[in-house]
């Protein structure tokens, strides 16, 4: 088998089995574990997958630059979007994270809607401009252009001094066993934070992150309190978890 036929398999076996193992796949194309492994690091490098102890993981899409991500699944977000707002009740202090998901969140709130919000996100403080009843406080810092959000020590200070009755944690992947998961580890840090300081916390999950994984741990799938998710998608592993799940 050629080499880019090899991997080609890898990669459909990741979309129908959800996990690559290096051992099993070099017994039953009878090829050394090396050549498996040689596979896998190339495959990860051009950001096809993500490599764990002994094999391999679907890798989320969504690590790409902004751009590209305000394209990706906008009617899968409108409608998960429409869900996570309508979880926001009067008088809550609601953390919302960045990602185009949640700016889509903001964008459905109701204008008479009465909360205050904590972003580190200048793009979420700023859609909440017509919102007259929402008292915002920006977390500043580092900003992350990738993500159009502050990060470093300046937010991570910050972040330790507030407390959230709501955290709307945005993530690249979600996977019961490896957790939830973002593309950056100063972002990863936090998201740590404002997860430890929130009494409920929610991500909405675009069909491309269930299942998938990125190279930051942020926490373990049941650290969630719940999940929005599109109708339809599978996600019996993730239910095991305990997670509540609400489909869109």
């Amino acid at each position: 088998m050629l080499t880019e036929q090899r991997k080609q398999l890898i990669l459909d076996r990741l979309k129908c089995d959800g996990r690559v193992v290096a051992k099993d796949l070099s017994a039953e194309l009878a090829l050394s574990e090396d050549t498996i492994r040689r596979d896998l690091r190339e495959l990860a490098a051009a950001g096809l997958l993500t490599r764990v102890h002994g094999g391999a993981l679907p890798a989320s899409p969504t690590v790409v630059g902004l751009p590209a991500r305000r394209v990706m699944a906008v009617e899968e977000k409108q409608k998960l979007a429409a869900a996570g707002a309508a979880l926001v009740e009067r008088g809550q202090t609601v953390f919302i994270d960045g990602g185009t998901t949640n700016l889509a969140l903001v964008r459905h709130l109701p204008l008479a809607v009465e909360a205050t919000v904590i972003t580190h996100s200048p793009q979420i403080a700023a859609a909440l401009e017509p919102h007259e009843g929402v008292k915002v406080i920006l977390v500043g810092g580092t900003l992350l252009r990738h993500s159009m959000v502050c990060v470093g020590a300046a937010a991570l200070e910050a972040v330790t001094r507030l407390r959230a009755d709501l955290f709307f944690l945005g993530l690249t992947g979600l996977h019961a066993e490896e957790g939830g998961t973002t593309g950056d580890y100063e972002e990863a840090q936090i998201k740590r934070a404002i997860l430890q300081r929130s009494a409920e916390v929610v991500s909405l999950l675009t069909t491309e992150k269930i299942g998938a994984v990125s190279r930051f741990l942020v926490c373990r799938a049941n650290a969630l309190s719940s999940v929005i998710v599109p109708r339809r998608v599978p996600h019996a592993a993730l239910a095991a978890t305990g997670i509540r799940i609400l489909e869109v």
